[in-house]
C-alpha cells in the first residue's frame, strides 16, 4: 500500500508545483481546482512510465524532506520557462515607455501585476506560438524524464543548479533588451528628431505632434518586427528546454 500510495504521491508533488509555475497554466485567471485536475490526470497518465520509488514512511522527517525537494524541482523546472515568457514583457515594457504608452497598462493574469498593454499582446503571441509548436507537450516528455533523471528520494538540486538557474534569469533583460532594441533607437531617433524640430520651431506644441507621430510610428514598427520578435522566441524555447535538462542532468 505504501509503495502504491508513493508511485502516485512523490510524482503528484513534482507535477502539481509544475502546473503551479509553467507559463499559461499559472494564470490566476485559471481557477486552482482546475490545475489541481490537471495534475492529478497527469500524474495517473504518467504513473506506468515512472520509476519505482522506494517505500518510505510519510510521517517522518525525511518524508517531509522528500517532498520539498519534489516542489522545489517542479517549481524550478516551471520557473525556467517562465523567464522566456518574461523576456517579452520586459521588452514590451521599454518598447511602451518609448512609445508614450506606459500609462496604458492593464492586469497580467498570469503574474498579477499591471504591465503595459504592449507587454500583452506580445505575451498573446507568444503563447499562440508556444502552443502551435507543441511547447506543452515538450514539457510534459521533459517532466516525465525528470523521474527517471532523479528519482523521488533525498538527492536533488544541488547550490551549483541554483546558481545556474539565477544566471538563467538574467537571459529576462538580456533577451528584453535584445528583442526592444530595434523599436527603441527608431523611436529614439524621432524623439530627437521632434527635439530638434521643437528649438526651431519654439512656437509648435510638441505633445499635440510629437505623441500621434511616436505613437503611429510604434505601432507600426510593432507590426513590422513581430515575426522578427516570435521567431526569437521561438529560438528561446529551445535554449530553455536544454537548460531543464541540464538541470536535470546534474
Amino acid at each position: 500500500m505504501l509503495e502504491w500510495v508513493g508511485r502516485f504521491f512523490w510524482p503528484f508533488l513534482r507535477i502539481g508545483a509544475f502546473f503551479l509555475s509553467l507559463p499559461v497554466f499559472n494564470s490566476r485567471s485559471l481557477p486552482m481546482r482546475v490545475r489541481v485536475i490537471l495534475a492529478v490526470s497527469v500524474t495517473i497518465m504518467m504513473m506506468p512510465v515512472f520509476p519505482s520509488a522506494s517505500t518510505m514512511d510519510m510521517l517522518n522527517l525525511a518524508a517531509i524532506l522528500v517532498a520539498v525537494r519534489e516542489i522545489v524541482i517542479g517549481l524550478a523546472i516551471g520557473f525556467i520557462l517562465q523567464m522566456a515568457f518574461a523576456a517579452l514583457v520586459f521588452a514590451g515594457q521599454n518598447i511602451a515607455y518609448s512609445m508614450g504608452l506606459g500609462f496604458a497598462a492593464m492586469l497580467d493574469p498570469q503574474l498579477g501585476v499591471q504591465v503595459p498593454i504592449i507587454s500583452q499582446v506580445y505575451l498573446l503571441f507568444a503563447t499562440l506560438f508556444f502552443f502551435g509548436l507543441d511547447g506543452h507537450l515538450v514539457m510534459i516528455e521533459i517532466l516525465a524524464s525528470s523521474f527517471h533523471a532523479l528519482p523521488p528520494g533525498l538527492d536533488g538540486i544541488g547550490r551549483e543548479d541554483v546558481w545556474n538557474i539565477v544566471r538563467w534569469s538574467s537571459s529576462v533583460f538580456s533577451g528584453g533588451v535584445l528583442l526592444s532594441l530595434p523599436i527603441v533607437i527608431s523611436l529614439l531617433f524621432v524623439n530627437m528628431a521632434l527635439g530638434i524640430a521643437t528649438r526651431a520651431a519654439p512656437q509648435l506644441n510638441i505633445f499635440s505632434v510629437g505623441f500621434p507621430i511616436t505613437l503611429l510610428l510604434g505601432l507600426s514598427l510593432i507590426w513590422l518586427t513581430l515575426p522578427i520578435i516570435l521567431h526569437r522566441f521561438a529560438e528561446t524555447l529551445p535554449a530553455a528546454y536544454e537548460m531543464i535538462l541540464k538541470l536535470l542532468q546534474s
